[in-house]
């Protein structure tokens, strides 16, 4: 057991996280849903820096993770969201059927509610989310033109980036505009949380 430090976590938030973290040790042998030398430190780089994002995103009906692979930040928000009583939908994107399997089997075990589209993100109709996220994904200019796509009109995007987010920003202005409020990270201070809204096209 790992506690989240400063984090609003009930004991059976935690139980759940507990479980989830076991489920994806378990499958990690077997389709490496995570870096294998990140598995020690699963609770710092994974599950706490999902619960950072929950914290940040603002109220919406519908949230669409992208790219969900193991599960980070998509099952960890949808245990947050059950906590606090939302009724949000959570909808993940993942191209990568073994990956999808494992996310409905989280799901399930967890007893929590999201759906699990196995396809690919750019070929999706667009799923008119007013919360999107997406980590380890891609590029930012990639990810806002993925959040063009997916996002409503007034929906906010929450991408966790590293600390080369500044330049992944100067390279994302040379194609969109949008408003970006760039929130250090807890997990480490000179990565950050951007969140953006507002996109059109230069």
């Amino acid at each position: 057991m790992s506690a989240l430090s400063g984090q609003n976590v009930s004991r059976e938030t935690m139980e759940k996280l507990e479980e989830f973290v076991k489920l994806v040790e378990k499958w990690t042998v077997k389709i490496n849903l995570i870096s294998k030398p990140s598995v020690p430190f699963i609770w710092e780089r994974h599950i706490q820096d999902s619960v950072q994002l929950y914290q940040h995103a603002p109220a919406g009906d519908h949230w669409v993770d992208l790219g969900s692979g193991g599960g980070f930040p998509a099952i960890v928000l949808a245990v947050m969201s059950q906590q606090d009583g939302r009724d949000t939908k959570f909808t993940m994107v993942e191209s990568d059927q073994r990956k999808c399997v494992f996310l409905r089997t989280a799901l399930r075990e967890l007893g929590v509610k999201g759906e699990v589209l196995n396809a690919r993100i750019e070929q999706t109709p667009a799923l008119d989310a007013d919360i999107l996220s997406a980590r380890a994904l891609a590029d930012l200019a990639s990810l806002i033109g993925f959040a063009d796509q997916h996002l409503k009109k007034n929906g906010v995007a929450l991408f966790p980036k590293g600390e080369n987010w500044k330049a992944e920003d100067i390279d994302a202005r040379t194609i969109w505009n949008y408003t970006c409020d760039p929130i250090p990270s807890l997990t480490n201070p000179p990565a950050a949380i951007l969140k953006i809204k507002e996109i059109t096209h230069v």
